[in-house]
């Protein structure tokens, strides 16, 4: 016969195993690129990531409130398989933010991605219609500082626009998570729908 102690134990032990079972198999952090394999359109990093891009987006705290607001200039060049994607943020709050991330494509749809507050290398894939990046992220001082692991997810919708889901964890512990959009500046667009 089990002690109370012993069976809170092994209840919590229990709730562990399901929440770890639902994070691995039913929640943002289960997807993986082969999921979105033939299921839209391809998604091009040259193409879809190249010249002016417009970025308008929230950012949701650990409450699931949302904390910051935020619109970004974006511009994309790739020479080959090498691209950077230059990025000026906007805040709500009045702060702009500045990174320019180094993309590398390698064979089957594999991705290196590097910026200058990014530790390390992030890594990824390209499959159909999406795109998985995950790295490693040291916030600005004004931020904390903090180190958090970032699942980044865009997937390409059929007019060409993007949509962007990101989870920031720390300790695995989910702090925020950001949406937006990216699209083609104004003028791009004009272009590729001439184009086409």
């Amino acid at each position: 016969m089990m002690t109370p102690i012993l069976s809170a134990i092994a209840g919590a032990l229990v709730v562990l195993a399901l929440a770890a079972l639902r994070s691995r198999f039913a929640s943002f952090q289960a997807q993986d690129p082969a999921d979105y394999r033939g299921k839209g359109p391809e998604f091009d990093l040259r193409r879809h990531l190249s010249g002016p891009l417009t970025c308008e987006g929230v950012i949701f705290g650990p409450t699931g409130r949302v904390t910051s607001r935020f619109v970004a200039d974006m511009t994309g060049t790739w020479e080959g398989t090498t691209g950077t994607l230059a990025e000026v943020f906007r805040y709500d709050s009045g702060s702009v933010q500045h990174r320019a991330w180094t993309l590398a494509l390698g064979p089957e749809g594999r991705i290196t991605a590097t910026a200058a507050d990014v530790e390390g290398k992030g890594t990824g894939r390209v499959e159909g219609p999406g795109v998985l990046l995950r790295y490693r992220i040291r916030l600005t001082p004004e931020a904390g500082g903090h180190v958090l692991d970032v699942t980044d997810w865009m997937y390409l919708l059929e007019n060409g626009a993007i949509m962007n889901r990101s989870q920031f964890r720390k300790f695995g512990i989910k702090v925020a998570e950001l949406v937006a959009t990216i699209r083609p500046a104004e003028a791009q667009a004009r272009q590729l729908a001439a184009a086409e």
